[in-house]
């Protein structure tokens, strides 16, 4: 690896955990400088602009999800298994210790919601990508009969999303410690909920 790209991960890496605890506002070109020992210009060389050190620092963010939440749950097997598998890799995200501040997606999602911009354009594609990709896994599970044909993979989505947003907030914010108790109790009710009516057999 090159120093230049050395220093620019080392940089991102800077920029990562201060955005995990302090929001993407919290990024400055000033304040990453002093953090790494660099001049402004010398960091500015590396991103151009606030704005696109916040799209790096999404990029990376969006990056460690996928690598820790989606990649290790395509190893489930097809169908519920494989549903469950991004339910629990999810809650182990926020729960992840290199994310002081817990899902930074999460966190970029509340505070960009009202500010225009290519950061709220990006986190509003990788938000819908997501929701597609547990969709189309719910889809997968239909098709494997694991749940009902009448099964809505958009509102079962809708649905994950609300737990783990309520586990987030119980979590990081409540410090409530039966919060992923009740995260998992809740999507177990939505599962059963898309299960298949169990025949009761007759005499």
């Amino acid at each position: 690896m090159r120093k230049g790209e050395a220093t620019r991960e080392r940089i991102l890496e800077s920029a990562f955990e201060l955005a995990s605890t302090e929001g993407l506002a919290g990024l400055s070109i000033g304040r990453l400088a002093e953090r790494n020992g660099m001049s402004k210009s010398g960091l500015f060389a590396h991103f151009g602009s606030k704005e696109g050190l916040q799209l790096d620092v999404l990029e990376l963010a969006t990056a460690r999800f996928r690598e820790r939440v989606f990649t290790p749950a395509l190893r489930a097997d097809r169908g519920e298994p494989r549903v469950r598998a991004l339910f629990t890799h999810w809650l182990d995200w926020i729960d992840d210790q290199s994310n002081p501040g817990g899902c930074m997606l999460t966190a970029a999602a509340i505070e960009l919601d009202d500010q225009p911009g290519p950061a709220r354009d990006m986190l509003v594609d990788v938000q819908r990508q997501w929701s597609e990709t547990l969709a189309r896994a719910v889809r997968i599970a239909i098709e494997e009969r694991h749940f009902r044909a009448d099964v809505d993979p958009a509102l079962f989505a809708f649905q994950l999303y609300g737990i783990v947003l309520g586990y987030h907030h119980a979590r990081r914010l409540l410090r409530d410690p039966r919060a992923r108790r009740r995260a998992r109790d809740a999507f177990e009710a939505v599962i059963e909920n898309a299960r298949p009516a169990r025949r009761v057999r007759t005499t």
